[in-house]
């Protein structure tokens, strides 16, 4: 009994570790994170570019529609290292479900199974997420999601490329640079609740 409870923890070990062992991606439709933001002057609008609300530290730009993708957004920094790609959100042209469903397939293939289910409990909303460190120690967070229905989140089939790290920095800049955000935040003790307010009547 032991000796087999010792192989099956191995084996979960190894599934886990897939993602880790596997290179880290850094880029897909033809866009680098890292990269500066004015070497895709020829595939962006930058007359669409707006901060994030609530995320001032970064700012996005639409991509100019393809044959392959329908739409997307490249976000970059504007405070630790302003106009580096911090995030690549890109919707595919193909919105259907077979077409998603072989993109996953490959993904699998090339990076291993996923490491969190981050759709809907109903699978309205089918996301899968992968989690890598690359050469440089950097975290990289990659989501392939599959949506026909709900319009609170992306319809059709899209990917989200992210160095977690690189936007924390630019949020750490901003604060430093920004104290009275930080200051205008309530302490969570010094909050008194309105319940009256808080719940429909």
């Amino acid at each position: 009994m032991n000796k087999l409870l010792f192989i099956l923890f191995f084996i979960g070990i190894g599934f886990l570790s897939v993602t880790c062992l596997a290179e880290a991606p850094s880029q897909v439709g033809g866009f680098q994170l890292g990269a500066d933001i004015s070497a895709y002057k020829d595939r962006v609008d930058m007359t669409s570019a707006l901060p994030i609300r609530y995320a001032d530290f970064i700012t996005e730009v639409e991509i100019t529609k393809t044959d392959l993708l329908a739409s997307g957004l490249i976000a970059y920094g504007t405070c630790a290292a302003p106009g580096k790609v911090v995030r690549i959100k890109l919707k595919y042209a193909d919105s259907g479900r077979d077409f998603y469903d072989n993109l996953l397939a490959r993904f699998e293939k090339k990076f291993g199974k996923p490491d969190e289910w981050r759709g809907d409990p109903f699978h309205i909303v089918i996301a899968w997420k992968w989690s890598f460190v690359d050469k440089s120690k950097n975290r990289i967070s990659l989501i392939l999601q599959h949506n026909k229905q709900d319009t609170d989140e992306k319809i059709g089939n899209s990917i989200k490329l992210t160095m977690t790290d690189a936007v924390d920095r630019e949020r750490q800049c901003y604060e430093k640079s920004h104290p009275e955000v930080l200051e205008s935040r309530p302490e969570k003790a010094s909050l008194k609740l309105d319940w009256d307010l808080l719940i429909p009547r």
